[in-house]
Order: structure tokens, then sequence, then C-alpha cells
């Protein structure tokens, strides 16, 4: 009985301590993989922890327009280059906002938006829906209490910039007009 009880207990060793290479060499490769995407994973989100944010770079926009007592310099020269550019009015926008706590709210928005010269008529026709499909999806995105404050507004004017601007080939806005701004 006795030695019954140690083959079973030394046949139980041999095939509990036996592991395959295979598995060992697997389990070694799954290991050092999961420590390469761990580290690039990391230098990844540090690399993109240190580029400015977008509301960063609007308050320092604001902060540098106030600073030279309402006009920016660096816009007045790039328009004294440009002589003006095109000033062209788009329809109006009656738009839905995000629904925050409160009560649905929209926005009516009427905009003028200034292009440099190089913009040909065509392209502009050509690209209207699209930049008014961009305006409402930025619009329908926004809070109303983002847009009542003064910086909401103008980081409002830098994204429609910035979008419009990515659809353009031959000319760039060179800056965004509220005619008409008004929040029910």
């Amino acid at each position: 009985m006795a030695d019954n009880e140690k083959e079973a207990a030394a046949s139980g060793n041999k095939s509990g301590a036996s592991t395959s290479p295979i598995v060992l060499v697997a389990l070694l490769i799954n290991s050092l993989g999961l420590v390469a995407v761990s580290f690039f994973l990391f230098s990844f989100v540090k690399k993109e922890s240190q580029k400015p944010s977008i509301v960063d770079l609007v308050k320092q926009e604001v902060a540098a327009v106030e600073d030279h007592g309402g006009k920016d310099e660096s816009k007045t020269k790039h328009e004294a280059t440009a002589t003006d550019g095109q000033m062209i009015g788009l329809e109006p926008f009656t738009v839905n906002l995000a629904q925050g706590d409160g009560p649905r709210r929209y926005l009516k928005l009427n905009t003028v938006i200034k292009f440099d010269k190089d913009l040909s008529k065509e392209e502009l026709e050509a690209r209207k829906p699209q930049m008014r499909d961009s305006i409402i999806s930025i619009i329908n995105s926004k809070r109303a209490d983002d847009l009542l404050k003064r910086e909401g507004k103008l980081y409002l004017k830098e994204e429609i910039k910035t979008s419009i601007n990515s659809y353009l080939m031959t000319g760039k806005v060179l800056d965004v007009y509220y005619v008409g701004f008004h929040i029910n």
C-alpha cells in the first residue's frame, strides 16, 4: 500500500512538473511582446501629453490679442499682404446644441468668412456643402454654456477655420466673423 502511494505521488510529480518547452517559449515570447507593447504605449502617451492642446493654443492667441490692445499683429501683417481677401457670407444656420442638464437649446448663427485671394470661385462653390456640414457637426457637439463665454466663441471660430481649411486646396480661411449669434 505504501508502495502504491509512493508510485502515485512519483507519477503525479512527473506529470505536473514536466512542461513542454514549446509552452515555455510561447510564454516567454508573449511576455516580451507585452513588455514591448507597454513600452510603445507609454512612449506614445508621453509624447502626446507634451503637445499643447487646442484649448491652450486658443488661450495663448486670446492673451496675445489682449496684450496688444485688441490687435493681433501677426494677423494684421498677414491680412495686409493678402490685401483684404474675399468676404463670403454663408446661409444662416439653425443647429441643435448638445444637450446638457437643461432643456433642448439651439443656435441661430449667421457667418461671414474671409478667404485669401487665392481661392477660386469654382472651388468655393464646390466646397460649400462640405463647409456647411462641418460647421453643423462642430456646433452639434457644443453645449450652450460653452458658447455663451467669450473663449467659447473664439474657440468655435478657430474650429470652423481649421475645419474649412482642411477641405480647401487653393485658398485658405483668414478669419470667421459672426454676423448673427443667437442661442435659444
